[in-house]
């Protein structure tokens, strides 16, 4: 079911939500969290769907904040969602115009779920300081996404600058598989210490970064990103060691290639992760990802981000 209210406000819209509760259409009850999402108009559709499918192991209170225009006559219009059409949520799509273009922590007040955590997710436009932000000062998690900055890498880089407990980034998120297999292989084989490593991955991508951070940090050991102009992402990591060198090579989407001295070639699964896979696993934690903050405030700025291309290896 889709209500529209044009030209409305945000107590207009509590008071439908709560109608359409009392004729049985909508129910509060199992809602988790509320989840603010802050884009743009054009942008909103593909960020609602994320949000329904993640919504499905996190039912929860969607509020959608659409800056359509600033340059347009000050109103609100705003469309409810529920049923079929809202996953396992119920989602508020507030499409601001003039003066309500820009995000306000008044203009969802009224809408937020009492007594439940906040998330806000801003998956296309990076805010400068993400906790400053009148939605971000009011959210327990604050969720970005740099992979869709016109430059990753700088926006990396002002999102360390800016870091507060409860900050994150879905180019983070994407790394969790790399980090599982990564630790197993490292657990499994005879230990011998980790001179230094090489991550292979796409020039513009932040998770090689983030990637390349995280094992400066864990190893303590010299680590060069080596860039692939012709690739998307993460390529392959290479741990050079006085026992012999490990490499975890993925050529493709989905499949892997791990390759130990000694050892016959195995074939892993490591597929790309979805903005909904993403998602749903920040939405599982409120409390601040500690690794993440250790990650970004003290591992980027040891990365040597002197990257050599592919062809020149």
């Amino acid at each position: 079911m889709i209500v529209d209210l044009l030209d409305t406000t945000t107590s207009k819209v509590s008071k439908e939500i709560v109608s359409m509760r009392e004729q049985g259409g909508v129910v509060a009850l199992g809602r988790v969290l509320t989840l603010v999402v802050l884009t743009t108009a054009g942008n909103e559709e593909v960020a609602i769907h994320a949000a329904n499918t993640a919504s499905r192991e996190h039912p929860c209170r969607i509020l959608v904040l659409v800056d359509a225009g600033a340059e347009e006559p000050t109103k609100l219009d705003a469309q409810i969602r529920v049923g079929g059409d809202a996953g396992a949520s119920e989602v508020v799509v507030l499409y601001g115009y003039g003066e309500l273009a820009g995000e306000s922590d008044s203009l969802v007040s009224a809408l937020l779920l009492p007594d439940a955590p906040i998330v806000a997710w801003w998956p296309h436009g990076m805010p400068e300081n993400a906790a400053a932000t009148s939605i971000g000062r009011i959210a327990h998690r604050r969720i970005t996404d740099s992979a869709h900055e016109p430059d990753p890498k700088t926006a990396l880089d002002q999102l360390r600058r800016t870091y507060a407990a409860g900050d994150t980034d879905l180019a983070w998120t994407r790394l969790t598989n790399w980090r599982i297999q990564l630790a197993a292989v490292l657990d499994q084989v005879e230990y011998s210490p980790v001179t230094s490593v090489a991550v292979e991955g796409a020039s513009d991508s932040p998770s090689t970064v983030l990637l390349a951070a995280w094992l400066t940090l864990a190893l303590d050991a010299p680590v060069t990103i080596v860039e692939d102009a012709a690739g998307t992402g993460i390529r392959g990591v290479r741990l050079s060691r006085v026992a012999g060198d490990i490499r975890i090579l993925r050529p493709g989407l989905s499949v892997a290639e791990l390759i130990q001295p000694g050892q016959p070639v195995q074939r892993i699964t490591l597929p790309r992760r979805s903005v909904e896979e993403c998602l749903a696993e920040e939405l599982r934690r409120l409390d601040p990802d500690e690794v993440f903050g250790e990650v970004i405030t003290e591992g980027l700025p040891r990365t040597n981000l002197r990257s050599v291309r592919r062809s020149d290896r």
